[in-house]
């Protein structure tokens, strides 16, 4: 629809403000983006529309068309409507070829003067096409398959229409006839603050994101297939549990109180176990106040899920059929090749998601690739070992710390094939069951592969007074200055207490999972928005990158 006359008035007199004080938000506009609100202006000028409100109805996306079209099938094709990002143009007098990117990919178009305008206007080829579009600017086409001469696949445009106008250029990469690639987006920082832009201009990492939607699909699937329910429990909690790990707080204005985002949902499950649900999952947020890394993130992804009558064991033996079966998913094999990085170099290895997994208890593991046997050693003896294998630990850590410092260093990096390490001492798990045969550990398992824990799962502790007992010793830690140490929880006990069947738990970090499904080495490519350090204030005189 053409802007009105009073519309486009005000919208010149705007853009006239804009170009004369050269900024935008305070930021100084360079020579392209003042051409681009120039070109801007020009359309408003012949009453268009730069950001039109009307629908535009796709009937096929340029994949769709580049893989079923033939001229067999032409007359499948002879209307077909697409929308997108202009990304290339070459004129050629009264014609031009250009290029158009949607969600898909990309398709070429043609375009001719002649049938796109009406006799008595040309402007929308002679003046806006030609001079007034832009690379990113976004249009929509009308028209026809076919094969050019040289048997190009291309879309004859028979009506053409601008949908949106991009202010700031894109980086466009170019690739010469030798292969090589220039002016790639490539900065990692730069891609994961504008994933909006490495999206754009780098398509090809969209398969991750496809894939990580693939895997949170198929696992849903099979839960949902056991009957299991899925269920949403809340963020804001006024007590954090269900991990060792440093909270977020914030603060509720209105009730004036201290509250925490959560570190897991763990607590909340159970009570809806206790409530009489057989099986209860919730994949969601979870949010740690702790550091960043390659494979750490303090906005994290997990799925945890409860099962009544059941124990760990059994749950390994689900884990493999989850795994396995998401595999067979998302690369139609339960083997694939996943790198390892260690510094700037990679190794690759061929990883096999069909079970049964290797299984190993936490003390043998240790004692397997370190040589020491830490199932009798005091907490000093342990703390002493630490140093004398140059671990960084301090006073504040208890025994069972200490046993996951020297896992960490000394066994976690040899786990490449899936691996189920159990059995861990009572002072490492104060959610968990008492081993039923072996004094000292409870029954927990958790699922290591390429050197890192992916899923953690216990026979759930139902004891009300033991649990209130484990709560009790991790007070204890926390008064050593333990900041991960877990908090008292009432509310939960008091569910324990109106009692809770036999239950088993797992948690899976859907990052981590995604990583290796996508055979990626860094979290931030795994996630649409990483956390990032916020970007200091330039300097007068400096441009914003």
């Amino acid at each position: 629809m053409a802007l009105t006359e009073q519309a486009s008035q005000a919208w010149l007199e705007e853009l006239d403000q804009l170009l004369e004080a050269g900024q935008l938000g305070g930021r100084k506009l360079n020579e392209m983006e003042r051409q681009r609100i120039t070109n801007l202006r020009k359309m408003v000028e012949l009453k268009i529309n730069p950001y039109p409100a009307e629908a535009f109805e796709v009937s096929h996306l340029a994949k769709e068309v580049s893989e079923n079209f033939s001229e067999e099938k032409a007359e499948d094709f002879k209307k077909v409507r697409l929308s997108g990002r202009l990304m290339s143009k070459r004129v050629m007098g009264k014609a031009s070829f250009a290029e158009l990117q949607d969600s898909s990919g990309r398709i070429q178009f043609y375009i001719s003067r002649d049938e796109v305008c009406p006799e008595d206007n040309k402007d929308l080829y002679n003046k806006v096409f030609k001079k007034l579009l832009d690379i990113g600017d976004y249009v929509g086409i009308e028209g026809y398959a076919f094969y050019t001469k040289t048997g190009t696949l291309s879309i004859h445009v028979e009506e053409f229409t601008f949908l949106g106008k991009a202010i700031r250029n894109l980086p466009i990469v170019k690739t010469d006839n030798e292969g090589n690639v220039h002016d790639a987006f490539t900065d990692a920082e730069q891609r994961y603050r504008m994933r909006y832009v490495d999206l754009t201009v780098n398509p090809q990492y969209k398969e991750i994101f496809l894939t990580r939607s693939k895997v949170v699909r198929e696992m849903r699937h099979f839960f949902d297939a056991q009957g299991w329910l899925e269920v949403e429990t809340p963020i804001l909690q006024a007590v954090h549990g269900g991990a060792a790990a440093r909270p977020f707080e914030t603060h509720h204005n209105t009730l004036d109180e201290d509250l925490y985002l959560r570190i897991a949902n763990e607590l909340y499950l159970k009570r809806l176990i206790v409530a009489g649900f057989d099986g209860v999952y919730e994949i969601g947020k979870m949010f740690r106040n702790e550091g960043m890394d390659r494979t750490h993130n303090p906005e994290f992804t997990s799925m945890e899920i409860y099962v009544a009558y059941k124990d760990y064991i059994w749950m390994m033996q689900m884990v493999e059929q989850l795994f396995e079966k998401i595999c067979l998913a998302v690369h139609g094999s339960s083997s694939i090749k996943i790198r390892k990085q260690h510094g700037k170099e990679f190794t690759t290895h061929e990883v096999n998601f069909a079970g049964p997994f290797e299984k190993l208890s936490i003390y043998d593991a240790i004692e397997k690739h370190s040589g020491h046997n830490l199932r009798n050693m005091s907490e000093t003896e342990i703390f002493a070992l630490c140093k004398e294998l140059h671990i960084d630990v301090d006073a504040s850590m208890g025994r069972a710390k200490l046993i996951d410092e020297v896992f960490g260093e000394t066994t976690e990096p040899h786990l490449i094939q899936p691996t189920f390490i159990t059995d861990y001492p009572i002072e490492m798990t104060p959610l968990a069951k008492k081993h039923r045969s072996e004094e000292g550990l409870v029954e927990r398992f958790e699922l290591f592969v390429m050197g890192k824990e992916i899923a953690n799962a216990y026979t759930e502790l139902n004891d009300p007074i033991d649990q209130r007992r484990r709560f009790e010793d991790q007070l204890r830690l926390a008064e050593r200055g333990d900041e991960e140490a877990m908090a008292m929880d009432e509310d939960f006990l008091r569910a324990l207490e109106y009692g809770m069947p036999p239950c088993s738990g797992l948690g899976i970090g859907i990052d981590r999972l995604v990583m290796l499904m996508t055979d990626q080495t860094s979290i931030q490519e795994v996630l649409f928005f990483p956390q990032m350090r916020a970007i200091k204030k330039k300097t007068e005189g400096q441009e914003e990158a």
